[in-house]
C-alpha cells in the first residue's frame, strides 16, 4: 500500500526531508501527481520498481537528478547531472529583472544568460517579457543541450539561441538584460553530500574565496550592455561589497536584492 511504502522509504531515505523526498519519487513512479497519493493511501502498487529510486536517494542522489526535472518559476524544466539544480534563491534574479521591466521603457528585448545550465533564468526571462528574444551561453556543450531541449519542450525554440562559450567572450552582440548566476562557492567549502557528489563542481566552485569568475566575468559586462541595460548577477550573501568593488572598478554602479530568507542574493549592475 501507499501509505506504507512512504513510510519505509522515508525511514530508508532520511536527511532533511525524506517524507517529502519519498512522496516526490513515489508520484513520479506511478505518474502520478502527490496529491493523488494522500487521496489513495490504501492503493496498491508494484514496488520493484520504486525501490531502486529509494536506494539512489538513500546514497545521496538528489531528487530531482532521479526524476529528471525541477520546478523553476513555475516552469517545469528538465535536469541532468550536466547542469546545477535551479534554487528556488536564484528566482530573486527574476524578481529583480521585473522590477526594472516596470520601469517605463525598460522592459527588455534582448536577454542574455550567461552559464545558462538548464535554462532557467533566460527562460523564467522570456516568460515574463513576452516581447524578447534570448540567447544563452555555457562553456558546456551537455548543459547547452539541455537548455536547448528546455527551450523546444516549453515552446520557447522560436524566441531563444543557445551557444558554446567562456562567459561573454567574443559576443559582438549588446543586450537590455543580462542574466548570470556564476560559481561562487569558495575551493573546499563544505556543502551536503548531494551537491558535493552529484552536481557540477565546475557550476559550483570559483577558487580560493569564491571571487574567481567575477573578476573574470564583470569586466566583460559594460561592453555587452546596450544602453540603458542592466545585469542582474547572483552573489553568494558574504560578497556583496567584494563584487560591488569589482563592478564599480570597471564603471558599473549595483544595488542589492535580498532573498526570501533576508540574504543579500544578486546584484543589479548598471552604468
Amino acid at each position: 500500500m501507499i501509505a506504507d511504502a512512504l513510510r519505509a522509504a522515508a525511514a530508508r531515505i532520511g536527511g532533511d526531508s525524506p517524507r517529502l523526498d519519498a512522496e516526490v519519487l513515489l508520484a513520479h513512479h506511478l505518474g502520478w501527481d502527490r496529491s493523488w497519493l494522500f487521496l489513495n493511501p490504501d492503493h496498491g502498487f508494484d514496488s520493484l520498481g520504486f525501490l531502486p529510486l529509494v536506494e539512489r536517494r538513500a546514497a545521496g542522489e538528489p531528487v530531482a537528478y532521479i526524476v529528471g526535472t525541477r520546478e523553476f518559476w513555475s516552469l517545469d524544466l528538465m535536469v541532468s547531472p550536466a547542469v546545477l539544480i535551479p534554487r528556488p534563491d536564484s528566482e530573486t534574479l527574476i524578481d529583480a529583472a521585473l522590477a526594472l521591466g516596470r520601469e517605463p521603457g525598460r522592459a527588455p528585448e534582448t536577454v542574455l544568460d550567461l552559464g545558462t545550465g538548464s535554462g532557467a533564468l533566460l527562460l523564467a526571462a522570456l516568460r515574463e517579457f513576452p516581447r524578447a528574444r534570448g540567447l544563452g551561453v555555457d562553456a558546456a556543450a551537455a548543459a547547452l543541450a539541455v537548455a536547448a531541449a528546455n527551450a523546444a519542450r516549453l515552446g520557447f525554440a522560436d524566441r531563444t539561441a543557445f551557444r558554446l562559450g567562456d562567459w561573454g567572450q567574443g559576443l559582438l552582440e549588446r543586450f537590455d538584460l543580462i542574466l548570470c548566476n556564476p560559481p561562487y562557492v569558495e575551493t573546499g567549502a563544505e556543502l551536503s553530500r548531494d551537491v558535493r557528489d552529484h552536481e557540477p563542481a565546475a557550476a559550483l566552485f570559483a577558487g580560493a574565496d569564491g571571487l574567481d569568475d567575477y573578476r573574470r566575468l564583470i569586466p566583460q559586462l559594460p561592453g555587452l550592455l546596450a544602453p540603458g541595460g542592466a545585469a542582474i548577477i547572483e552573489i553568494g550573501h558574504q560578497q556583496t561589497d567584494a563584487v560591488l568593488a569589482l563592478a564599480h572598478a570597471v564603471g558599473l554602479s549595483g544595488t542589492v536584492r535580498r532573498d526570501l530568507g533576508g540574504r543579500d542574493r544578486c546584484l543589479t549592475l548598471v552604468r
